[in-house]
């Protein structure tokens, strides 16, 4: 087994689920202190490794290569099977993290440019906390996110997020009663913001451009004297749209709910035409790749420290994306060794390193 798909194997056999990262963490530090980083663990137990090219005139250049370390729960076997790793975070992200780690060992920074690497946690839960420690300390110049895209595409932009916790709490009564049952309330919100999100989309093809809404959780309880339900509604929102105005509706609809708001991240999206969109574009063909640009549904860490950092950002990682969170988690390992390959020839065509 070579040092890349060594560091991968252990990563994706260490458990790192969301809240309890540590020891991957520390597996990760310890592995870029063997190869030529200054690593550590910084205060919100994100693994930090810098490789630093040699004194240049003028102020130093940085390119954070950021990717998140936890994961959804759920124990896959790790094992290799036929050329392919299967194992809770494979594709979502280690193989992102680990291609980054080992892209970054295997060259030199250019003279005044640090390169970061960034193993984030708590990516795959509301607070974001890793990438919101490092948007403050960090200015880059470019950022890559590590999320899975395909070995041979990237991706520019992701859509923005707002999750509604709403709960509901009425008196007991008979079913053959005079009053509805606070589960018709519940129901009907769900209703109305469906029908809200479709007078919204129209007219508008793309997903990436609509509001999704998603019904995540619809809970009923009792205790004999009053009746409750738990709503749970995410919401994928389009460029250039306000979560405070969703935030109005929701709260204007749900009179007599208890509301809860998580999230407010705003999409976010790069130019295809950034220095740093065109050396990995460039790296992708010259491995053979078809260099794809795509927009995703979903979000990430982008739409933390993009809207911040301001810079060029392409989020970009091995593995098929369909595979995030299921059972079915798996990555084959040569397009791990070839996006390796893609990320060495990104930073070199874009003059951070040799």
């Amino acid at each position: 087994m070579n040092a890349d798909i060594e560091l991968l194997h252990s990563m994706v056999a260490t458990p790192s689920v969301s809240r309890d990262e540590t020891a991957a963490a520390e597996l990760l530090v310890a592995h870029m202190n063997a190869n030529g980083f200054d690593a550590h663990v910084d205060e919100a137990g994100n693994a930090i490794g810098l490789r630093s090219g040699p004194e240049a005139d003028g102020e130093r250049r940085t390119v954070v290569l950021l990717g998140h370390i936890d994961t959804v729960p759920g124990e896959i076997p790790v094992r290799i099977e036929e050329g392919i790793l299967h194992g809770r975070g494979a594709v979502d992200a280690k193989g992102s993290i680990c291609a980054f780690t080992r892209a970054v060992a295997s060259v030199e920074p250019a003279a005044g440019v640090d390169l970061v690497i960034a193993g984030c946690v708590e990516e795959e839960v509301e607070t974001s906390a890793g990438a919101r420690h490092l948007r403050e300390r960090f200015r880059p110049e470019a950022c890559l996110i590590g999320e899975p895209s395909s070995w041979d595409a990237l991706t520019l932009g992701y859509k923005g997020i707002l999750r509604l916790k709403a709960d509901f709490e009425a008196p007991g009564g008979h079913s053959a009663g005079p009053l509805p049952h606070v589960a018709e309330a519940a129901a009907e919100l769900w209703q109305r913001l469906k029908a809200w999100c479709e007078e919204f989309n129209a007219g508008r093809e793309r997903l990436f451009d609509q509001l999704l809404p998603s019904l995540q959780e619809f809970v009923t309880s009792t205790d004999g004297l009053h009746d409750r339900v738990k709503l749970r509604v995410g919401f994928r929102l389009p460029p250039d749209f306000d979560p405070a105005t969703l935030e109005a509706f929701c709260r204007e609809q749900a009179a007599g709910a208890e509301l809860e708001f998580l999230g407010h991240e705003v999409a976010w999206s790069s130019k295809a035409t950034t220095p740093l969109a065109r050396a990995l574009r460039r790296s992708i063909l010259q491995q053979g790749g078809r260099g794809a640009a795509k927009h995703k549904t979903g979000t990430s860490d982008m739409n933390v420290v993009g809207p911040v950092w301001g810079c060029p950002i392409v989020a970009y990682g091995p593995g098929d994306s369909t595979l995030d969170h299921t059972p079915e988690e798996r990555l084959p390992l040569e397009d791990y060794e070839k996006s390796i390959a893609v990320l060495r020839g990104a930073l070199i065509a874009g003059g951070w390193a040799s």
